[in-house]
């Protein structure tokens, strides 16, 4: 039985393998890395940018908003930051806590503030 291969998923990439992932210079990796101050690739000690899964998701949607939709880099910036908060918005509640139960707890909590304090509201 031949033994089951592994796939190890890479974690770096260099600024001339997004380059030519993306279809870009590197030179343009580097001005949008300044621009949007979000971009910050991890560097060797010899200072080479290292780009992760995540800095190449986010330079995918910041070529997306400046090359086909045409955004100004201001608006492109404007768009990633609306993109963040309605990602945050968006964010699942876990577990829904009743009202009663928590109303409850806080109840508790100023009692016991008030005790430690001494008694004096």
């Amino acid at each position: 039985m031949p033994l089951k291969e592994k796939t190890i998923e890479r974690m770096y990439w260099s600024i001339g393998e997004v380059a030519d992932e993306l279809g870009v210079n590197t030179s343009l990796l580097r001005y949008w890395e300044k621009e949007f101050g979000t971009l910050r690739p991890k560097r060797t000690n010899k200072g080479d940018r290292l780009y992760t899964k995540d800095d190449v998701e986010q330079l995918r949607r910041i070529q997306h908003l400046v090359k086909d939709k045409g955004f100004t880099l201001q608006g492109a910036k404007g768009q990633l930051r609306t993109a963040e908060r309605v990602e945050v918005q968006e964010a699942p509640v876990s577990v829904p806590v009743p009202v009663d139960e928590v109303r409850s707890v806080l109840k508790r909590i100023r009692a016991r503030l008030i005790e430690m304090r001494g008694g004096g509201v």
